[in-house]
């Protein structure tokens, strides 16, 4: 649904975004993530049409942004960091202009406004000055307008900046849901909203694509192994010793002890081999006590630092 190849931009002697190539297939919503100024906005403005490239090509359902971009800003709602309301409007007259705009039916602009403002939950506030709004309605706003006429491809930056826990909770929902029919890039510094809304993620730093792949292909590929947490009632050192020989594991460590009898070890397997069920079977079948067995796993936080503050590539 959108093909960005080999994108480069300038400005001035700057460059903001270095020879980027990614892809987001339909009804995928794909994170977008780097640290202040690594690119990330100038690469969204040029996927919506807002800004030009200095070279490479991005296509969306199939229309190049730079020879064919009415027929883009057509298919893409987009939700800028700051939210383009006129302040001096009221929302119900703000998403009709706007719905007016993106051509749809004057019969239907109506229906379309109330069908987004209950949508994001701003049903309530239609009839108010944008300019009376707190900055988390203003958002709202700003994300109903993108949803106007149902584009199939949603861009997202920053789309619950300013709002509360449990506004937050329900835009990621609504994200969620809406991903079933859209294609959705999303951006936010809010990493765990990442992990539970997104499939796949794009890491960008200093105008580099330095990652893409889901968060648990990247945790396996920066730490180089597959890890693993067991908690064993039996002979430490005879339990160890039966874990070191089998054929997947790499190392196995002592991590805790309780007495002679009770030990968490951690256990790294070579890349791609789930041991998990082979030492659920050797503890067992030793006839030793298994208290506890769960894989380990880089938070995306710390997925993000390790690409972000090394030079360390995983495209």
């Amino acid at each position: 649904m959108i093909e960005v190849r080999n994108l480069v931009k300038y400005y001035g002697d700057f460059p903001a975004v270095k020879d980027i190539t990614f892809s987001v297939e339909k009804g995928e919503i794909l994170g977008f993530l780097g640290p202040n100024a690594a690119g990330k906005t100038t690469t969204m403005r040029i996927i919506t049409g807002y800004m030009p490239a200095t070279r490479g090509t991005v296509k969306v359902a199939g229309y190049d942004v730079f020879e064919h971009p009415l027929e883009v800003k057509k298919r893409i709602g987009y939700l800028p960091e700051n939210p383009p309301l006129y302040m001096d409007m009221r929302v119900r007259d703000y998403l009709r202009f706007v719905a007016e705009i993106k051509g749809v039916d004057r019969k239907g602009v109506n229906a379309e406004v109330e069908r987004v403002a209950e949508l994001v939950s701003i049903t309530h506030v239609l009839d108010k000055y944008a300019q009376k709004l707190s900055k988390g309605y203003r958002q709202r706003v700003g994300l109903a307008q993108a949803l106007i006429n149902n584009p199939p491809v949603l861009i997202l930056d920053e789309p619950t900046i300013g709002l509360d826990p449990k506004q937050i909770i329900e835009v990621r929902e609504l994200i969620k849901s809406l991903g079933s029919e859209h294609t959705i890039i999303l951006s936010t510094h809010i990493l765990p909203e990442v992990s539970m809304t997104c499939s796949r993620v794009v890491i960008i730093n200093e105008g580099k694509l330095v990652a893409m792949d889901t968060p648990e292909n990247l945790t396996a590929r920066l730490q180089g192994s597959e890890t693993v947490f067991v908690e064993v009632e039996g002979p430490i050192q005879d339990v160890l010793g039966a874990i070191e020989k089998m054929e997947e594991v790499i190392s196995a460590t002592v991590e805790q002890r309780k007495g002679d009898e009770v030990g968490l070890f951690k256990v790294q397997a070579r890349v791609g081999s789930d041991i998990r069920k082979k030492l659920a079977s050797l503890v067992v079948n030793s006839n030793w006590g298994l208290l506890e067995l769960r894989p380990e796993k880089l938070s995306l936080e710390e997925i993000f630092l390790k690409l972000t503050t090394k030079e360390e590539e995983l495209n």
